[in-house]
């Protein structure tokens, strides 16, 4: 019998014993694909690369499962930060990217994740100083309209398992399940709690990346996961509802675990294509008097880039900065666009790469 409209959270950790024989199976193999893509990772030799790409395809992707469609076109042209209205669902993306970011310096520069840090994290997300619920009033809504679960309607206790979250965030002596698992459970507890207004599903998927990255077990957040839930969107909720309806966490934890491992598999042959994009293209660079291994990370770490980026990168004058992606534009290495008054520079290859 489904309880969930009645049901709440516990604290954690769960009490029920949640690495099962089926778990602990597909946890080797989704630890295995993770350890690789951390391996991948390091072989492009500027992280700035990855870090101004992959979380522009986990923040549209995630956008995506809100249904917050944007295209590949306008979210790089977004990257441009020209001064040039952009769509509103180009700029949730950016939002999203933003606050992704913003997590990962938080988590560098703390070691750890705290109730504050996720509240800065959702309000750059959604570009507002809401903070967490304080009124009653959320309830949960299947597509035919049907309340399906109503999460803590009191503030107090809300923010009381927003510190239990926390403490299993970042103690690992409350719990020594894998963190992949724990992840898994983070991902849950917080879509359950819904601390916030809006934003509680991006924000959940921002705090997935983040927690493997506090764990080690990534260095930087490449892993877009968000990708896997849009396939398998129904089967995500469904799940999520499942451990509320029965309390049975196995095909959760599985369909996490799943994602993870394929995910990552996606993301390894990704960044292996890229890696061999990177070195036809230094081979093509090569031939003009002004190459530099800056001039080839700025083209992978700007689909669209434009002057003024390869004048602060490269610290050559605006001129110099002009010639060389004029040049690489008229031997179509680059293609030249207008947008405005000021124009911006296409990888082709990259963008069709990322675009796929």
């Amino acid at each position: 019998m489904a309880t969930s409209p009645l049901w709440q959270p516990a604290d954690l950790p769960p009490r029920e014993e949640i690495e099962t024989r089926a778990v602990l199976k597909k946890l080797a193999s989704a630890r295995g694909a993770l350890a690789e893509l951390k391996g991948v990772s390091k072989t492009i030799p500027n992280e700035g690369i990855l870090l101004n790409t992959l979380p522009l395809q986990e923040a549209k992707d995630s956008s995506a499962v809100e249904n917050i469609i944007t295209t590949h076109d306008e979210l790089f042209k977004a990257a441009l930060q020209t001064e040039n209205i952009k769509s509103q669902a180009a700029k949730e993306v950016s939002n999203y990217a933003a606050a992704l970011r913003l997590g990962f310096g938080l988590v560098q520069q703390y070691g750890f994740l705290s109730v504050n840090h996720l509240a800065q994290i959702q309000g750059e997300l959604e570009q507002n100083n809401a903070g967490y619920r304080r009124l009653p009033g959320t309830t949960l809504k299947n597509q035919l309209g049907a309340v399906v679960y109503t999460p803590p309607q009191d503030s107090a206790e809300m923010m009381r398992l927003m510190g239990n979250l926390e403490a299993y965030l970042n103690d690992d002596t409350l719990s020594d399940a894998d963190p992949l698992v724990k992840m898994a459970v983070l991902h849950f507890q917080f879509e359950s709690i819904h601390p916030f207004y809006d934003g509680n599903g991006r924000t959940g998927r921002i705090l997935n990346i983040l927690y493997l990255v506090l764990k080690g077990l990534l260095d930087i957040p490449v892993l877009y996961l968000s990708r896997y839930l849009i396939r398998h969107k129904a089967e995500y909720y469904q799940h999520l509802q499942q451990v509320r309806d029965t309390g049975n966490w196995e095909p959760w934890l599985l369909y996490m675990l799943d994602g993870v491992e394929q995910t990552a598999r996606e993301t390894i042959t990704l960044i292996g294509n890229m890696r061999e994009l990177m070195q036809h293209t230094k081979k093509q660079l090569r031939n003009y008097r002004f190459y530099s291994q800056d001039l080839l990370n700025n083209l992978f770490r700007h689909p669209y880039t434009r002057i003024e980026f390869v004048q602060q990168e490269l610290g050559v004058s605006r001129i110099t900065a002009a010639a060389y992606l004029n040049q690489l534009a008229t031997d179509g290495l680059l293609q030249k666009q207008k947008l405005g008054v000021s124009n911006y520079y296409i990888n082709q290859p990259l963008f069709d790469l990322l675009a796929q």
